[in-house]
This record gives C-alpha cells, sequence and structure tokens, in this order.
C-alpha cells in the first residue's frame, strides 16, 4: 500500500481546534468543590496519571455526576497538566487526593435543576452504542473517557439550549 500523505506537507493542528473530548465521571460533591473553585481546576485520581499526561490545551472536559447520572457543566482546558497534594477533593481512599490536576476554564454549566438526565440523551451518544441499550450505566463507569466530538457536542448544545431559556426567563 503507498502511503500517499508520503510527500505532502504534515497536517498542523487548528489554532482552537480540541484534539480530545473527554467525559470526567464525578461525585456529585466533588463537583461542587470544582463549581466552589470557580471551574478553574480540576483534580484527577491517582490511577489516571498517563491519562492525565494526555490531556493538552485546548482540549474540551464534559463533567458527568456519578450515582446521580447526569451531565452537569463543560469545560475548556487552559494549561498543561501539573502535580499538586492540597487536598480539595474527597474519595473514600484515604490516601487519594487527586494530585493530577489541569486548569480550566468554564464554558456552560447548568443550575442545580437543569442538570440533564443521562437516561434520556445517552440513548443519541454514539459512544454508548458500544453498549446493548439495557447496560447503558455501564459506558460511564471509570473516572476519564476519551468521547466522540460528535457526542461532547450533542450534549453542550443541549446545555446552550436550557442555559438560553434561562436567560430569556430571567430578562
Amino acid at each position: 500500500m503507498v502511503n500517499k500523505r508520503k510527500n505532502r506537507e504534515p497536517r498542523e493542528k487548528k489554532e482552537n481546534t480540541p484534539r480530545n473530548y473527554w467525559m470526567l465521571v464525578v461525585a456529585p460533591e466533588n463537583f461542587r468543590v470544582t463549581k466552589q473553585e470557580g471551574f478553574t481546576v480540576q483534580g484527577l485520581q491517582r490511577s489516571l496519571k498517563k491519562k492525565a499526561q494526555r490531556i493538552e490545551v485546548g482540549d474540551r472536559l464534559l463533567f458527568y455526576l456519578s450515582r446521580a447520572q447526569q451531565f452537569a457543566a463543560t469545560a475548556t482546558v487552559t494549561a498543561p497538566y501539573f502535580e499538586d497534594h492540597k487536598r480539595l477533593w474527597k474519595s473514600i481512599k484515604p490516601e487519594e487526593d487527586f494530585p493530577h490536576r489541569i486548569h480550566i476554564e468554564a464554558a456552560e454549566i447548568l443550575e442545580d435543576e437543569e442538570f440533564m438526565d443521562a437516561r434520556e440523551i445517552s440513548p443519541r451518544m454514539e459512544y454508548v452504542k458500544k453498549w446493548t441499550p439495557e447496560w447503558w450505566p455501564l459506558a460511564f463507569i471509570g473516572d476519564l473517557h476519551l468521547i466522540p466530538r460528535k457526542d461532547f457536542s450533542l450534549i453542550e448544545d443541549e446545555m446552550k439550549k436550557l442555559i438560553n431559556a434561562r436567560t430569556a426567563k430571567a430578562s
């Protein structure tokens, strides 16, 4: 097979185009901590070091609340991965201090009563179609997942509609 790209210039990443779309599975109480921190930093568990190192500036992050099965916010990564052991987030493991950190900037943040029920939107996600319909929650086990851009956009667009409706109602 001939490599047709061999004599071409390498493709450059378009400015402001995220390379990766991540879904972060967090406990609702840890989401509140991130919110209290002004959506400026997010900690990742010790076990996620290799994934944390793959996260790049400009990547997008979707917050999925475990147990509640809800989508709550999106953010953009603003600085490379770093380590910090200041305890902000809680874990059932006493040694867990979520040391792998990324700086973020909020994009879309829903109010608690607006959180999107994953049971309603997940059947439309490409990522979830890897599982049989009755086992869709298995798609959200684990802490950090790469998801298709199409899925990220689907959820973020729905969030924008909710936020626009809230803004219109307040006017």
